[in-house]
Order: structure tokens, then sequence, then C-alpha cells
């Protein structure tokens, strides 16, 4: 509990906007210079190297002089909901109770959009803080279909995203996650149940399994095209400017691996309902 009068502490403000409902016209206290430089460099290292943890990271910043200990990067890549993913027993901060469910993907040939959706969450910077980001992307295609920005980690922003993307696109025959607390909670699970979708995870400590998670951000490249070249002032200001980079990236770019076609040519080209 705050005392009246006091000013919470920053790692008490992040506690704070864990637990909220997510929403955009709440604008978190600024983070102090010192702090906010330091989560920017843990995140481009962690979207550079993403086999990296808490420990390489900390040892990469000491030898840029910056005197961090692991712990403080831990506590950091906690509050962002990041974490390394080569195996190991913290590659998935999964949740204790919820259940998991088998990898689909090993060996299997997407050939077809809505053959296999996939989603993931990412930390995003701003001027005076951060947010974070969800999107469902059509593995085939490479298309975003659905995207939310949040200032919570809730269920609430995650679930929206997945009915938008359901009532656009129809229904995917396999919707590929991580192991997330998110992904394995009964409110997203029962979604996918009642629409008959098949529910694939990667196996925890099976950095080949994460393949198509971790590719996902990379994929899109939103930081490095977007986010890092154009730093928003506040929320309102971040969600336009990742309005315009989606919907550049789905319509103007065009991708060597899909012979440099665009995502929503790829998409609308194999006859998919809706593809708008």
């Amino acid at each position: 509990m705050i005392q009246p009068g006091r000013k919470p502490s920053v790692r008490r403000q992040c506690d704070l906007l864990a637990t909220g409902r997510s929403g955009l016209y709440y604008e978190p206290a600024p983070l102090p210079p010192a702090r906010h430089a330091l989560m920017q460099e843990v995140d481009r290292m962690h979207t550079d190297h993403p086999f990296m943890g808490s420990r390489q990271i900390a040892r990469q910043l000491q030898r840029k002089g910056l005197a961090v200990h692991r712990s403080r990067i831990q506590r950091i890549m906690q509050v962002m909901g990041i974490w390394g993913v080569v195996p190991g027993p913290h590659t998935s901060k999964k949740h204790p109770t919820h259940p998991v469910y088998p990898y689909l993907l090993r060996d299997l040939e997407v050939t077809r959009p809505n053959q296999v959706w996939a989603t993931d969450i990412t930390y995003i910077p701003f001027a005076k803080g951060f947010f974070y980001l969800v999107a469902i992307i059509d593995w085939y295609s490479r298309k975003v279909l659905s995207w939310r920005l949040s200032n919570t980690l809730d269920l609430s922003f995650c679930l929206d995203v997945l009915h938008e993307a359901l009532r656009k696109y129809g229904v995917p025959v396999i919707f590929n996650t991580d192991q997330g607390s998110h992904f394995t909670a009964d409110g997203w699970v029962s979604i996918l149940q009642e629409h008959g979708v098949q529910i694939s995870m990667d196996g925890k400590g099976r950095a080949l399994d994460n393949v198509y998670v971790e590719r996902f951000w990379r994929t899109i490249k939103i930081k490095y095209e977007w986010i890092y070249l154009n730093p928003a002032e506040d929320g309102v200001e971040l969600r336009k400017g990742i309005a315009i980079y989606i919907e550049w990236y789905n319509a103007k770019r065009g991708h060597s691996s899909l012979e440099n076609a665009t995502p929503k040519e790829v998409y609308m080209r194999v006859g998919t309902a809706d593809a708008a």
C-alpha cells in the first residue's frame, strides 16, 4: 500500500502497471533517465540476440563500462516480459497451474494462409516509458492480422486481439504460441477450443520449437524499421505510428521469402476469406 504523500518507487510503479486494465489514455509516470536508458539498451540487445539471458546481457553491459549486476537485469527483463530463448529451465514464463499443449509444427509444411497463426508479446519503448504490443500473424503470408498496444500485461488486450482476428479472418487450423501464462490461461484456450482450433505450444527448454514465435518480431522488424527511428512522445502517438507501420508492412513491404510480394498480396492471392 502506498502511503499518502509518498511517491511510489519505480519498481512499484511497474508493479502497478502490471495489475491494472490495459488502456492507452493512462500515461505512466516517467522513468528516471538512467533506468529508461538501461531498459532501452537491454531491449536492443534482446532484439539482436534473443538467446541471451540476464547473465549474458549483464556481462555485455559490464564490458561497455556499465556497473550493473545480473539481479538488476533480471528485474528489468521481468518487467519488460522478456527472457532468453536458449534451452534451460526459464525459457518460458509458464503459469504453474495452467495446462500446456504439444508442439504441432515440427516437420509441418505450411502451404497456405490460415493454416498456422502465431502470436507474441513484445516490449515497445517510447520517450517516457514503455508499452506492450501483442500481434497475431498468419505464418504463410506473414500478414499481421490484428494487434493491440497496452500499458499493462493483463490478459484482456490479448483476448481483444484474438477476437478481432477471428472475426475478420476466420479460423486457423493451428494456433502456435509459447507457454507464457497469457496463452495457457483458460480465457485464451477456451476461445480457441470453441472454434475448433488445434493448439500448439513451444516445448519448454526446446530452442528449435521456439523458431516460429521467436522469429515473429524479427519477421516484422517493427523496432528497427519504425520504433527506434521514430521515437514517440506518448501512447497516442505510439499507437498512430505503429498503425502506419503495420499498414505499410502488410500492403507495401515486399519480402524476399515471398518472392518480393507483400503479405497482403500473398494472403489475398490464395483466396482466403476477407483479406481486408
